[in-house]
């Protein structure tokens, strides 16, 4: 296992090729339906993979959430996939991987993990309708292995939206709208960021649209530069800034700010990367490719005042 955690040290030539690292992980065999799926998780969100320790039970927490464990003197909540996604198992969880992402540590209990591997965004599809229903929305992205396995990306965030057990609500009190009518386009995968943004922006009185991933973006935005040109308008009188999570399937954030930026088309338009990668390696990769600005996912306030700079309201 530590032989596997060597090799996510070096994860910095990937920015602009739309690549990624994923390491795999199973639930174990479901009693209902006496599958073993294969599941995945960005190593940039990885801190360590450990023996499942010995955990400490708590009080009125959600029924996936074990308790907590102390990680070099921090109480870490410890998450149980197997519950969490319904999967029915009778051996107990031996893995635990411990995650960092969001500004949150948590530990995700696995029956094992697999390998890393290094795939083409490209190869990640959006899940097919059937697996989003079954899955519940856990899903964001999809791959088959040259061997036939399925990998199945899974939504860690909403896996830590769900059982940290914490509200939102006060994140939007304060947010005041705009004094000028400006348009946003936005690229996220996630269900449940897609939402938090959407509030912020009818908090602010943003007008906005969106896509579901890095390469239906592409394909709006070009579409939007091609109305724009036959109008006689440069597009960046008509989309003010361009917000993007980093992980999507078929591109990711970087990929879409490459491309972005070395199209003139797009000049003027200033690129703020919107990531639970939030890491300093992360934003350093992000200005490579010519991103504007970095904010944290699930922060509104935070989002709101860097927008609001951005468009220099």
């Amino acid at each position: 296992m530590s032989e596997l955690l060597k090799k996510i040290d070096a994860r910095t030539k990937l920015a602009g090729t739309n690549k990624l690292e994923i390491l795999l992980f199973s639930l174990g065999i479901d009693q209902r339906t006496g599958r073993k799926e294969t599941f995945g998780i960005n190593v940039f969100k990885v801190r360590e993979v450990m023996r499942t320790p010995e955990i400490t039970s708590a009080p009125e927490m959600p029924s996936s959430v074990e308790g907590m464990v102390s990680l070099r003197g921090s109480l870490v909540p410890v998450i149980d996939l197997a519950k969490y996604a319904g999967v029915i198992s009778d051996k107990r969880p031996e893995i635990m991987i411990v995650t960092e992402y969001n500004g949150h540590t948590q530990g995700f209990l696995v029956e094992a993990v697999d390998t890393i591997l290094r795939l083409d965004w490209a190869a990640m599809r959006v899940p097919p309708e059937m697996i989003t229903n079954r899955m519940g929305g856990l899903v964001t992205a999809v791959t088959e292995l040259d061997n036939g396995t399925l990998v199945m990306m899974m939504d860690v965030e909403k896996v830590l939206a769900e059982t940290a057990m914490y509200s939102d609500e006060h994140a939007f009190i304060n947010i005041e709208p705009l004094r000028e009518e400006r348009m946003v386009y936005f690229a996220d995968d996630s269900a449940v960021a897609r939402k938090q943004i959407e509030r912020t922006f009818q908090a602010m009185q943003v007008r906005y649209a969106y896509a579901i991933n890095g390469m239906r973006a592409w394909e709006d935005l070009q579409r939007m530069a091609g109305q724009a040109e036959l109008a006689g308008r440069k597009l960046n009188e008509v989309v003010h800034l361009i917000l993007t999570d980093v992980e999507m399937p078929e591109m990711d954030g970087y990929m879409l700010t490459k491309m972005v930026k070395t199209d003139p088309r797009f000049a003027g338009i200033p690129v703020l990367m919107h990531s639970s990668l939030s890491g300093q390696s992360n934003q350093k990769l992000g200005e490579s490719v010519g991103v504007d600005a970095y904010v944290s996912k699930f922060e509104p306030q935070k989002l709101s005042m860097k927008i609001r700079e951005m468009l220099k309201i």
